[in-house]
């Protein structure tokens, strides 16, 4: 009996560690590093393989209306709300990385890796050494 509970529980744990991580149909609240207020719900989505996320809901006021102006690549001129800001990350065990992220506030895009670490997603955006790290929250 004691070897079959501990089958179970080691079954049980093993099919939950691999649902984890699957980040794909998943939305996630971006909090703003200035105000620590919500900004804008990304839904992660999987293609190919890879891992992308668009912005699928913006809490300001102007968000139906805002384009990247800034933009530099083929979402110049884009609305925000519908633009796809995570491109290509690549699943790594725990991880997904060796993607991009898109400010599109300054249209400037960023080396990104993505985990899950206490039920919230970590985003890490960088260049070279220099990296900053956001926490979004489990949407609903």
């Amino acid at each position: 009996m004691k070897n079959l509970s501990f089958a179970l529980l080691l079954w049980v744990l093993t099919v939950a560690g691999a649902f984890a991580q699957n980040l794909a149909g998943t939305k996630w609240k971006t909090i703003d590093d200035k105000t620590g207020k919500p900004r804008s719900i990304v839904e992660l989505y999987e293609k190919d393989g890879k891992l992308y996320g668009k912005i699928i809901q913006g809490f300001d006021a102007d968000a139906a209306s805002r384009v990247c102006t800034a933009c530099k690549d083929d979402r110049k001129g884009q609305k925000v709300v519908g633009m796809e800001i995570i491109r290509g990350l690549k699943k790594d065990g725990d991880k997904w990385e060796d993607g991009e992220i898109l400010d599109p506030d300054e249209g400037k895009t960023y080396d990104c890796k993505i985990w899950v670490e206490d039920g919230k997603l970590k985003v890490r955006g960088y260049i070279a050494f220099f990296f900053r790290t956001q926490t979004w929250e489990k949407a609903n």
